[in-house]
This record gives C-alpha cells, sequence and structure tokens, in this order.
C-alpha cells in the first residue's frame, strides 16, 4: 500500500498540502508532482483565474524548494529569464548576473505571450539543464523543472509554441473551470480571509525535500515495465501517426514521456511494476501537446483529446 513507504507518503501529502490553497485541481496536483519525479516540465493551460500561479507556489511551499517567476510579455528578452552578463566599471570586467531560470522550479507565467524568440530562450535550459553565454555553460540547480503556464492559443494577443518546444515539456495539463460547489468553496474561503500571497497563513508547511524527491527518483527507476506494456505505449505512438484526423503524430520521445510518466504513476500508486492502465492514465497529458489536427478536422470541430480518446478505445489492449 501507498502508505507503507515513507518517501512515497511524503509525496503523497504535497498533495493534502497544495489542497489548502487550491480547490479541485487534484490531476493538475499529481500531474505536477510526476513531472518531478520523471524530471520534466510541465504545461498548465487554462482560463485566467483559474490558480494556475497559485498552485505552482503552493507545490514550491510544500515541497520546500526554491521557486522564481517570470511574466512572460511581448517585450521580454532572452537575458531576462537566463541572466546575462553585466559591466562593472569598478573592476572593468564583465560578470554574469544569474537569471531567474536559476531556481528549482520555474514559474513562466502566461509564456506564450511572449515572441518565441523569447519562448526559444528556455529550450537549453529545459533540455540539457544548463544556460551558456559568452562561451560558458552554467549549470541549473537540481532539481530544476519549467512548469509554463498559457492562455488558450485564441485569446488575444498571444503566440503559438513552437513544435520543437512544445515537445519539451513532460506534459501538457488541462486546468477547467471550477464546478458550482469548488467554487462556493473557493469564494468562502476567501471571504474567510484566505490571502493566495499568504501560503503559510493558509497553513501549507513543507512536508517533503529535494532528499526526498530524489529517492523517490530512485525508486522509480526501478519500476519494472513488461514487454507487453512497451509494445502497448509503442502501438499507441504509432497510432497517433496513421490517425486520419491528426497531420503530425508524436515522435519517440513523446513514447519515452509515456513511458516515463507512466512509471511515476505506478509507483506512487504503491506498485513495483506498470500496467495498461497506467499508460492509460497518463496518454492524454503525455501525448496531447505533441500531435497537430489537419486544418479540415479543426474546421469541423474536432478535439485532439476526442481523436485520443478513439486511439485508447481501438488499440489493443494487452492481458
Amino acid at each position: 500500500m501507498p502508505g507503507t513507504d515513507p518517501v512515497r507518503q511524503a509525496l503523497l501529502d504535497v498533495r493534502k498540502e497544495v489542497s489548502k490553497a487550491v480547490v479541485g485541481q487534484d490531476a493538475a496536483v499529481t500531474g505536477l508532482i510526476i513531472a518531478l519525479l520523471a524530471r520534466g516540465h510541465v504545461l498548465l493551460e487554462g482560463v485566467p483565474g483559474v490558480a494556475k500561479t497559485l498552485l505552482v507556489r503552493s507545490l514550491s511551499a510544500a515541497l520546500d524548494l526554491d521557486t522564481k517567476r517570470v511574466q512572460f510579455t511581448p517585450d521580454l528578452m532572452p537575458g531576462d529569464v537566463t541572466g546575462s552578463l553585466i559591466y562593472d566599471g569598478r573592476t572593468s570586467e564583465f560578470s554574469f548576473r544569474e537569471g531567474p531560470v536559476f531556481t528549482n522550479i520555474l514559474l513562466a507565467d502566461e509564456i506564450n505571450r511572449t515572441p518565441p524568440k523569447t519562448q526559444a530562450s528556455l529550450l537549453e535550459a529545459m533540455e540539457e539543464r544548463q544556460v551558456s553565454v559568452d562561451g560558458l555553460s552554467r549549470p541549473l540547480p537540481d532539481p530544476f523543472i519549467v512548469a509554463a503556464t498559457s492562455n488558450p492559443v485564441e485569446y488575444e494577443g498571444t503566440y503559438s509554441l513552437p513544435e520543437a518546444q512544445l515537445d519539451r515539456f513532460l506534459l501538457k495539463l488541462t486546468m477547467d473551470l471550477p464546478g458550482r460547489n469548488e467554487e462556493i468553496e473557493i469564494i468562502r474561503r476567501h471571504s474567510g480571509g484566505f490571502d493566495p500571497r499568504n501560503l503559510a497563513a493558509a497553513g501549507v508547511r513543507p512536508v517533503a525535500s529535494a532528499a526526498d524527491l530524489e529517492k523517490a527518483r530512485l525508486a522509480v527507476a526501478e519500476v519494472e515495465v513488461s514487454p507487453e506494456v512497451l509494445g502497448y505505449i509503442v502501438d499507441l505512438v504509432r497510432a497517433t501517426r496513421t490517425a486520419p484526423s491528426f497531420q503530425l503524430g508524436v515522435s519517440p520521445r513523446g513514447a519515452t514521456a509515456l513511458l516515463n510518466t507512466s512509471r511515476a504513476w505506478a509507483w506512487l500508486s504503491g506498485r513495483s511494476f506498470v500496467t495498461p492502465d497506467d499508460v492509460k492514465a497518463l496518454t492524454l497529458p503525455a501525448l496531447r501537446h505533441r500531435v497537430s489536427l489537419r486544418p479540415e478536422a479543426q474546421m469541423d470541430g474536432v478535439f485532439v483529446d476526442d481523436v485520443l480518446g478513439s486511439i485508447l478505445a481501438t488499440v489493443p489492449v494487452p492481458r
């Protein structure tokens, strides 16, 4: 059972702590924990006001990790994210001033409001866990993930993320508007004095650490995956490449992402092996941002998640 392992229990307790500040986004919280376990980055999509920023801040507080926030705007420059060389008039030398990317969890807020050039400045940090300036590579802290929020592309003033950058995100999590009862709870908390800027007052406290996270990562790496489940992952990915509604299917990187996240979910669930149900549970968040619809499918009102759901329903499941 999950409670028998203290490290696993500590990470499960993180979800309880985050719920003290964020109402009704359990799937997104779990997705972020899985991303930390699998050393991947997360794209959070939802309309403004559904607590995307609060979610990331609460997770950092519960894990006792450093976090920095960058508000992406049309005039943001790459050096504003990664850091830049500063001339010191006293020594007549240039020194490197670290940008906000030097942290454990970088909250890239509204990443699709900045032009592609600045979006691309995150690519090296996301893929190589380092920043190169003036010919020198500077490693980023460990753990390090980017948690980027984005508004739906239909919103004014947004830029589509390049496919190369989208593929670097391990998961794409959608945060929907709360249900009626959840919204009542949100308003009740605010009427009782809840301040989203003061998480300590809300009772959010560290229940796990970077050391716990590293132990958990080592445990996840030991989770077994049978040849049948590996074949199932490959069959799902290959089916996206032949789906009539898709003009771009999932690459092998996507298959690896589905494997790694399935292992993390299996471990969180208290198992030492991956089941087909684990794969099914992670298929949408791991693959939905790695495919693109044909224009005619978009005109017909087809949604990516619906096509992936059809693939899940038709690809044979190993027994």
